[in-house]
């Protein structure tokens, strides 16, 4: 038997190029008992897909089912949130900021504090140049004064260190 239609059929069906009405005629002669060996190879290729259907078969409520899963809201599962873990970030933040309102009370503290009178007189420093060096050291640079208050400050002390 000569199944030279089969080969070209086949061929065009590799092309993409064969018909509805043509894959049907390729269907029909893979389904037969009596397939060439040569063509054998082909045969699960045209034979599967009908027998999968027949098997597997959509039924009468494909569609409901199909419907139902569509129709179904997604599941949102909610988290519960304690309130500690709510204020931890607020618990942080104000952390930071006592620690950096401690570090500067400190700081200032220690900037404000007055050195003591009694170390320089302990260094054999004479009382006029403690009493000079008190000025310049214990005078609040921060601290607003006029300027007519600073001119009469050092007239008295130049006054006062002309006297002695």
């Amino acid at each position: 038997m000569d199944y030279k239609y089969i080969d070209q059929l086949l061929e065009r069906y590799w092309q993409c190029l064969t018909t509805l009405e043509e894959e049907r005629i390729l269907r029909a002669f893979f389904e037969q008992e009596d397939v060439p060996a040569h063509l054998l190879q082909w045969r699960e290729w045209f034979v599967y897909p009908q027998a999968e259907l027949q098997e597997q078969g959509l039924g009468d409520d494909f569609e409901e089912r199909m419907l139902s899963l569509v129709d179904e809201p997604p599941v949102v599962k909610a988290r519960t949130i304690s309130l500690r873990k709510r204020l931890r970030p607020l618990t942080r933040a104000a952390a930071v900021v006592a620690i950096v309102l401690t570090l500067g009370n400190a700081i200032q503290i220690s900037l404000d504090k007055p050195r003591s009178n009694k170390d320089s007189n302990e260094e054999g420093i004479t009382e006029n140049a403690t009493m000079a060096k008190n000025d310049s050291i214990l005078t609040d640079s921060a601290k607003q004064v006029p300027f007519t208050e600073v001119i009469r400050t050092w007239n008295n002390d130049a006054h006062r260190l002309q006297i002695q």
